[in-house]
């Protein structure tokens, strides 16, 4: 077992409240119970002595292994190849159909021999509250029980258990066509034991999994050129959906580093309007008009809250539930992914100053009938209330949608997201006749748009820059065309795609920005931003460089995992980097794929 096996490795299950990652030698070393945001019980990916892990592979891993997922499913299957036999380890969680929130998750894993004969090994070392509460172990009949403070993790399986001090063990032989499996479930303190797994209870949990994601992945309209990269896209971002509000966090897992050894380190288990509000257009183009609405629907609530009271009506970011309480500290204990210390949880983020939001949030509100039509009076109020107020607060310096720790600056798309906020809500209060202070936010869009025309272009570049008092290009401005705000072949706009091209792409991977050049208060350098290149890649389909586009999309395609997963950053040796996997990164393919769909087509179609 590697101490630390590359981010990549991993595959990603879930029930819609919480997720695990199974690394690709069967071991489950990152899974948070009972939310994506709670302490951690199993995080070797952080410490591989303090945080615990629970392994179910081949006793001696002196084989090959493989990683798939059963087709259109959030089911993973972890192969094991060897002289001996083939043995399967299969993992998924039961998503909650109720969308009530619960502290009862369970996480399933079938083992089974294919051919020949496979002896697998149990191990289960749960460190609860991130390893800093100790745990007591009952074992008896009816398996392992682990109490902890506030949470009881029952661990069962088909095979005898035994006690190793405070952890488990245990070992079966499996002859080709025979099956087992373990059960791991955490609860509050005090809950019920579940009853013991059989093998015919297990197989009917992997077929009612199984129908689900294939029912709920049938009401996709994508009929696109990758299907299956488009849809393993959207079921990662349905796993990384909490289903009781329809929130979308923006990564799995807290302190995967941006550079092995780095202090970019941050905690991802939260809802940024930013990501959520463009998950929106991504989830709508493909027919997920639920899960689309859900989020909107938890936005507007945020701008309800802040009624009456004089602070920003919007953060950058909220807890799952809403809570706008994210304190960061640091987990002195935990050495980090590969010495990538500090390990953050929380973030500091939160209270930072980043106008974009407002406009993202009027976009998503903004984006299809089937969401604006259903805005109750006191949900549009709310966004006047907000429009009113942005209408005075947009002319200020930010921290910008990088979230930079270097001090404040006029980001020029700060500046673009504030017309989009203007331009979408003047939109909105038309086509649904709705009262509105049409001129205060029409003179407020032209502001801006004049602002960013004399003072975001520098000449010398020949493009539009990353802030007003510098030079930096920045490749968030790649979303310029898409939101509206300029011609996609406009000779300014093609001439910034030029200049990006110069500045910023490596072999077709794109880097938010140069940080040697605009410091961002911090140490250490960066990958290339998967985002950034999808980005790319919409751009240059709208600018007409199709060919460009169509091998820089297929390019980007060689860097994903063995199921189709990204995590935030591609390092210099084509490692992904970064919290994992990344829902930006996800709804951004989508977006790419639909754009470079729909240029192809009409290519197509004028041939």
């Amino acid at each position: 077992m590697d101490r630390y096996p590359p981010i990549a490795e991993h595959g990603l299950v879930g029930d819609l409240q919480t997720a695990a990652l199974v690394s690709s030698q069967g071991v489950v070393d990152w899974f948070a119970a009972p939310r994506f945001d709670s302490p951690s019980i199993f995080a070797a990916l952080l410490d591989h002595d303090r945080g615990g892990y629970m392994r179910l592979a081949p006793e001696h891993s002196d084989g090959t292994c493989k990683q798939l997922y059963y087709p259109d499913t959030a089911i993973l299957v972890t192969r094991f190849l060897s002289p001996d036999g083939v043995g399967e380890v299969v993992d998924f969680m039961s998503p909650d159909r109720t969308r009530a929130a619960t502290d009862r998750h369970t996480l399933v894993r079938g083992v089974r021999t294919v051919r020949g004969t496979v002896d697998f090994t149990l191990e289960c070392r749960p460190r609860f509250d991130y390893g800093r509460a100790e745990h007591e172990l009952e074992l008896g009949g009816n398996g392992a029980l682990f109490r902890a403070p506030g949470i009881d993790g029952h661990l069962q399986s088909t095979f005898p258990l035994e006690r190793d001090g405070r952890d488990v063990r245990g070992r079966v032989t499996l002859s080709a066509g025979e099956s087992g499996g373990a059960v791991f479930t955490v609860c509050a303190s005090g809950g019920e034991a579940p009853a013991p797994p059989t093998i015919e209870g297990l197989n009917g949990q992997f077929d009612e999994v199984a129908q689900f994601w294939r029912h709920w992945l049938s009401r996709s309209r994508y009929r696109g050129r990758w299907p299956e990269l488009v849809h393993r896209s959207a079921i990662t971002l349905k796993l990384l959906t909490y289903a009781p509000t329809g929130a979308l966090i923006a990564a799995a897992t807290t302190g995967l580093p941006e550079q092995v050894g780095g202090e970019r380190n941050w905690d991802y288990r939260f809802t940024w309007v930013r990501d959520g509000s463009l998950s929106v257009r991504a989830m709508l183009d493909l027919g997920f008009v639920e899960e689309a609405t859900a989020f909107v629907h938890w936005l507007v609530n945020r701008l309800r809250e802040r009624k009456g009271k004089e602070e920003e009506p919007l953060q950058t970011m909220y807890r799952i539930d809403g809570s706008p309480d994210l304190p960061e500290e640091t987990l002195d204990h935990f050495e980090g992914y590969r010495g990538s210390y500090p390990v953050r949880i929380g973030n500091g983020a939160v209270d930072q100053l980043q106008l974009d939001i407002y406009g993202e949030a009027l976009y998503a509100v903004s984006q299809g009938a089937e969401i604006a039509q259903q805005a109750s009076f006191e949900g549009w109020q709310a966004l006047t209330r907000t429009l009113d107020w942005f209408a005075d607060a947009w002319d200020r310096p930010d921290e910008g949608i990088w979230e930079t720790r270097g001090g404040r600056q006029d980001f020029t798309y700060s500046r673009v997201m504030s017309w989009v906020a203007f331009d979408h809500g003047l939109r909105l209060a038309e086509s649904f006749r709705r009262p509105a202070a049409l001129e205060r936010w029409r003179k407020a869009r032209d502001a801006v748009f004049e602002q960013i025309m004399e003072r975001g272009w520098s000449e010398k570049e020949r493009a539009f820059v990353q802030h007003y008092d510098g030079k930096v290009l920045d490749a968030s401005l790649l979303l310029m065309p898409r939101l509206g705000f300029i011609a996609p072949r406009d000779p300014a706009w093609l001439s910034t795609l030029d200049a990006m091209d110069r500045k910023l792409v490596s072999d077709s991977l794109v880097y938010r920005y140069d940080p040697a050049a605009s410091p961002d208060g911090l140490r250490g350098s960066e990958g290339t931003f998967s985002l950034c290149t999808f980005l790319y890649v919409d751009a240059l389909a709208r600018a007409g460089r199709l060919d460009q586009a169509r091998y820089t999309f297929e390019k980007m395609q060689t860097y994903a995992n063995h199921v189709g997963l990204f995590a935030e950053e591609i390092g210099p040796s084509g490692e992904q980097l970064g919290n994992f996997p990344q829902a930006f990164t996800h709804l951004s393919l989508i977006m790419a794929a639909i754009t470079l769909d729909e240029a192809l087509d009409a290519e197509k179609a004028l041939s």
